[in-house]
């Protein structure tokens, strides 16, 4: 009896149609493994957004917010948002949209705004991973999430960075938007050009730096139509691509005009914002390297600097595989895709390097370079794997188990920083406790929400449990509301030293040195101290030191 297998040609009508179907398979266990990846992001949201303290910039942001909800709710006639202090230089994207959501919030006004950052956070990961997948496939795609995701500068500042985040999560998906659109060139379709334009516009909503996207598209254009000069029918291709451009330019107006409704006022605004930020003065100084630079004077390698020793591990490895990757000829991903991405990454940088624009708090104001630095890495690290898989099956798997360790290894250093993950650094410089007075730590006091719990447990403790019946004063030395927005009703903020019970400062000022008291309490990370808290009763000089 012979089986409709027995022989070898009997497999042939199964394995060819199997050999087609297990890509297949294997593209969908990546992008499994990215939305998995991606849910947990989001429940870790859920579970944390609480946690986190609040920064010098919230409180002016939340007005501004406020205001533009005005601007709406008055009919147009209430400009308090176009006056209110530098703020209407900035699009309101992610102040608006907050506004309105706390009308229908359960939960605090500034814990709603951590939740908003939060969900963009997990956005701009979805953001890597589809910019990383249309760059080199599934897998690059799942390890540009899993970087990004486990960069603890991009997470920190998802959750109360008004500004910076917004921006970096619309910017990566304006590159993916951007990348759909360079694919259709020299005729593209309406689909990509409006989504582009619908990018584009969010982008822009958020801060005037979109504009960069505009550059990069006009550069593919001319890569792409430069190559067609003499190709039949290329002039009408660009007339249709000019034309569409133009149409999908009134959606992107719409939706400036949407969040940002200064910069709708005229349509020299949004260009009279970007002369302001190139020559934006302000008096602070951040710590490079163990000294302190002007903001208005930065080295040239500020930010090359920062972003060196901010940068997971893993995602300094992947770029420097990259390079070597993309010149191979076996190169196995869209070489546009990348190119772009490449532009995006390291344009700012050099323009940087180049014309040292005003920046400090470390490398916030450029936060939006990290996603494509994400992805760049991941196509490198894609690279070492698929190189190693061609070797041996054994050297594959060694190379993921290296990437899978990494990671673990990450996750454990950002649950300890948490919620203060903006202030790592990594192994270049000795980790959080190396960079300690050498580099930005707690900058925007964060800690204080950490520390004001601490206190609370410390007075309810000596009162047996319940809240003490004559106010607790605390003096302050930092944002006062980074404190004062989680006291309970018995911390009372004090006026002065003299009649101050605790004192409750961050470490980036030196009065939590020079003001003197018993040690109750010191939020750190790693051994670096962020904030202290000190009781004061008793002393016999109480007074300013």
């Amino acid at each position: 009896m012979n089986l409709p297998f027995s022989s070898t040609q009997g497999w042939i009508p199964l394995a060819a149609p199997l050999s087609r179907t297990l890509p297949g398979l294997r593209r969908a266990s990546w992008d499994g493994a990215a939305w998995l990846i991606a849910l947990a992001a989001l429940v870790v949201v859920l579970a944390s957004f609480g946690d986190f303290g609040l920064t010098h910039d919230e409180e002016v942001q939340a007005i501004y917010g406020e205001k533009l909800l005005s601007w709406y709710r008055s009919g147009f006639t209430d400009h308090s948002a176009f006056e209110y202090l530098d703020l209407y230089w900035y699009g309101g994207l992610f102040d608006l949209v907050a506004a309105l959501l706390n009308k229908i919030s359960p939960f605090g006004y500034y814990q709603t705004r951590h939740l908003l950052g939060g969900l963009v956070g997990v956005a701009g990961i979805l953001g890597a991973w589809r910019l990383g997948r249309m760059a080199g496939g599934p897998r690059a795609g799942l390890i540009a999430l899993v970087l990004l995701t486990l960069t603890p500068s991009f997470i920190g500042h998802s959750f109360n960075n008004p500004k910076d985040a917004p921006f970096a999560v619309a910017m990566v998906w304006g590159l993916v938007a951007l990348a759909d659109l360079v694919a259709g060139l020299p005729r593209p379709g309406w689909r990509p050009v409006l989504w582009f334009a619908a990018a584009f516009g969010v982008a822009l909503g958020a801060r005037v730096g979109a504009y960069l996207l505009v550059g990069y598209f006009g550069l593919a254009a001319i890569g792409v139509y430069g190559r067609r000069l003499h190709v039949a029918g290329t002039g009408r291709d660009f007339a249709i691509l000019i034309g569409r451009c133009l149409a999908g330019l009134v959606l992107s107006w719409i939706l400036v005009a949407l969040f940002w409704p200064w910069a709708a006022q005229s349509p020299l605004n949004p260009f009279l914002a970007m002369s302001h930020f190139s020559r934006y003065d302000i008096d602070i100084d951040s710590l490079f390297n163990g000294r302190l630079v002007p903001a208005t004077d930065l080295p040239a390698m500020y930010l090359p600097g920062y972003l060196t020793v901010t940068l997971p591990e893993a995602t300094l490895i992947g770029l420097l595989a990259a390079v070597p990757g993309l010149l191979s000829r076996r190169f196995s991903g869209d070489r546009r895709v990348v190119a772009l991405t490449g532009l995006a990454a390291f344009f700012p940088i050099a323009f940087f390097i180049l014309f040292r624009p005003t920046a400090y708090d470390g490398m916030r104001h450029f936060l939006f370079v990290v996603p494509p630095l994400s992805v760049l890495a991941a196509v490198g690290l894609d690279r070492i794997w698929g190189w190693a898989e061609a070797r041996s099956a054994r050297l594959g798997r060694g190379v993921a188990c290296a990437l899978l360790v990494a990671a673990v290894i990450q996750t454990v250093i950002i649950a300890r920083l948490h919620p203060d993950e903006y202030i790592y650094y990594n192994a270049l410089v000795g980790g959080v406790r190396g960079a300690d007075g050498k580099w930005e730590m707690d900058y925007w006091s964060n800690s204080m929400h950490e520390a004001v719990d601490r206190l609370s447990d410390a007075v309810l403790l000596e009162n047996g449990g319940q809240a003490p019946s004559t106010p607790v004063k605390v003096r302050i030395c930092g944002n006062g509301l980074s404190a004062t927005a989680f006291f309970p009703p018995y911390l009372k903020e004090a006026e002065s030293l003299e009649e101050a019970d605790y004192m409750l400062a961050f470490t980036q000022v030196d009065c939590w040195k020079t003001w003197r008291g018993r040690p109750v309490a010191e939020i750190e990370r790693f051994g670096a101290v962020l904030s202290v808290v000190k009781d004061r009763r008793g002393l016999s000089d109480p007074g300013e030191e």
